[in-house]
């Protein structure tokens, strides 16, 4: 790693503070945005604590100015942000014929709106250093699909599209922009998923041919390959991290 400055979006949490720290301890100046504005500056701490560079910046993803003004911040304090990492969702588990247009729109504002805005809010900077690393968290339930989760799954399917896109609009330009599946994975967000009766823990680990469940810390090895130098030529990829779910 090289010091640059990343963005990581829901980032005090689960699969998003394990790629903060990853990150940091790579050497990179990291910026947890997170909806929970004390959650993020406890994460930045903790990071900190451990010895690397890091701020929390409040920010919701559904909001617009938010993020410019997270991005405006994160430029003031740590100067331009060169990598970025799409990992704020929210799952909303509801039988199709039960969800209301109020929830699918949030499951669209913070999975796949969220992504469009951040890219759009940190690109230019990229562009202007000539050189830039994007990686989505879409799902491994893009493959699969996933009963219960229609707004969830259609929501990542759509980050998918809008990865590889980005990939063919930016490629010469420096920039590469790649997807993260996660498969089965540790994390709170999962675990209240759980909850509701839509998973069961041990049968879906019996599916994993590796044998166990993801951890955070898994996704956070790969994605730190791919915002390095030497992933640079890779881009428009779903780089799955599952276990051999999906293969």
């Amino acid at each position: 790693m090289s010091g640059r400055t990343a963005i990581v979006t829901g980032g005090a949490s689960g699969i998003g503070l394990a790629i903060s720290a990853r990150l940091a301890a790579g050497n990179d100046q990291v910026a947890v945005f997170d909806m929970n504005g004390d959650a993020a500056e406890a994460a930045a701490r903790s990071i900190e604590d451990a010895g690397g560079k890091a701020i929390g910046v409040a920010v919701d993803v559904t909001d617009r100015a938010q993020i410019d003004a997270g991005v405006d911040e994160v430029r003031s304090r740590l100067g331009r942000p060169t990598v970025l990492v799409n990992n704020a969702g929210v799952t909303i588990p509801t039988p199709f014929l039960e969800i209301t247009s109020q929830a699918w729109q949030q499951a669209m504002a913070v999975n796949l709106n969220g992504t469009f805005d951040c890219c759009q809010a940190v690109i230019p900077d990229m562009l202007e250093e000539g050189w830039g690393r994007i990686v989505n968290i879409s799902s491994s339930s893009v493959h699969s699909g996933s009963p219960g989760l229609a707004g969830y799954v259609t929501a990542k399917s759509g980050v998918v599209g809008l990865t590889k896109v980005l990939a063919l609009e930016f490629g010469r330009r420096g920039i590469t922009v790649n997807t993260i599946p996660p498969g089965f994975i540790d994390t709170p967000m999962l675990r209240r998923t759980v909850d509701t009766g839509l998973f069961d823990v041990d049968a879906q680990v019996a599916k994993t041919p590796v044998g166990r469940i993801g951890m955070p810390e898994d996704v956070a090895a790969t994605c730190a390959f791919l915002v390095s130098e030497e992933a640079g030529y890779i881009t428009g990829q779903i780089i799955g991290v599952n276990g051999g779910r999906n293969t």
